[in-house]
């Protein structure tokens, strides 16, 4: 999610290039999706406009089935 986030920004965390850039990151907040192997807790980072829409696990979903598919698939 934090590579989401920094191709939606357009800039690293920390980057001076994010300074007074308009949209920037505005910290984290946790969440817990069920998976095939029980619920997991993890760290969804946000941005100051609200527009950042995560892909690997979208807003709003609760359940996240294939996670073994889906690291085999990144790797």
């Amino acid at each position: 999610l934090e590579g989401e986030i920094t191709d939606h920004l357009g800039y690293d965390k920390h980057d001076p290039a994010g300074k007074n850039g308009g949209n920037s990151r505005n910290g984290n907040r946790a969440k817990t999706v069920l998976t095939d192997v029980g619920p997991v807790e993890i760290s969804v980072p946000r941005d100051r406009d609200g527009t950042f829409e995560p892909k690997i696990i979208k807003k709003r979903q609760k359940r996240l089935t294939g996670v073994d598919e889906m690291v085999i698939s990144l790797s």
